[in-house]
């Protein structure tokens, strides 16, 4: 049976349908696509806000986290009356607000090798709004094993990047990032702080990739991974391969 449109949806999203790449059919599509965004934090609040927005009809949230004073300088989806509430419940409500002509499902738990499947199983996306690589490489290795397109993004101080991770052939997060850094490395890299805008910029980067795999339109970061410098605000773009001898994607 297909999918239609309300009166209510066809004014709310008149830019979208206004625009020849997306139009009725386009937003039909984004109502039935679904999208499970890792981590609440600031990637993930502009990532869900927009895909929330855009019309994704049904979006995961998984965070073990409850909202601090210290998020809010960055994780816009959150507020000061929702200090130590659980993320998820900050998010839902938020969300919900935001557009309720779609689904929000809401895990409380940290995101695991061990709960993985059956997280990402029920969705077609996988955005990644974590800020460590043990999640990351467990995200990579579920993406792969149950053929799901992984959004990767990361944050640090002015800078960010952003790619497209296990999709039409392409390379897996571990094809670039084989092994995780040597713990002095990440203690190193702990704690240093971020400008609250850097993740806006990468999570509705991320957002956009979302839309445009669902609709299966543009040129994807498939194959390149974006690299976002705020400070001189500029980007660079880095091709990536697929490397055959990936212990997870090329076996």
């Amino acid at each position: 049976m297909k999918i239609r449109l309300s009166k209510e949806e066809r004014v709310r999203y008149t830019r979208n349908l206004l625009i020849p790449e997306i139009g009725e059919e386009g937003q039909e599509k984004l109502k039935v696509g679904s999208a499970l965004i890792i981590g609440v934090g600031g990637l993930g609040s502009a990532s869900a806000s927009y895909l929330a927005a855009a019309g994704v009809g049904c979006i995961g949230i998984v965070d073990p986290d409850v909202v601090e004073c210290s998020n809010l300088q960055r994780q816009v989806i959150h507020n000061t009356d929702n200090i130590d509430i659980p993320k998820v419940e900050s998010a839902l409500e938020f969300l919900q607000a935001l557009n309720p002509n779609i689904k929000i499902e809401t895990f409380q738990e940290r995101f695991s090798v061990e709960n993985a499947a059956r997280i990402t199983k029920s969705y077609d996306i996988i955005v990644d709004g974590t800020d460590n690589y043990e999640t990351r490489f467990a995200i990579n290795d579920a993406c792969v094993k149950l053929q799901k397109t992984y959004v990767y993004g990361a944050v640090y101080q002015f800078h960010g990047q952003m790619s497209v991770f296990n999709a039409q052939k392409g390379p897996c997060f571990r094809c670039v990032y084989r092994q995780i850094p040597p713990p002095e490395v990440v203690e190193a890299n702990t704690g240093v702080g971020v400008v609250g805008a850097v993740p806006g910029v990468i999570g509705t980067m991320q957002a956009l990739e979302v839309i445009k795999l669902i609709l299966n339109i543009g040129e994807v970061m498939i194959g390149r991974l974006l690299l976002f410098n705020g400070l001189e605000m500029n980007f660079t773009e880095v091709r990536v391969k697929k490397d055959s001898y990936c212990p997870i994607c090329s076996h």
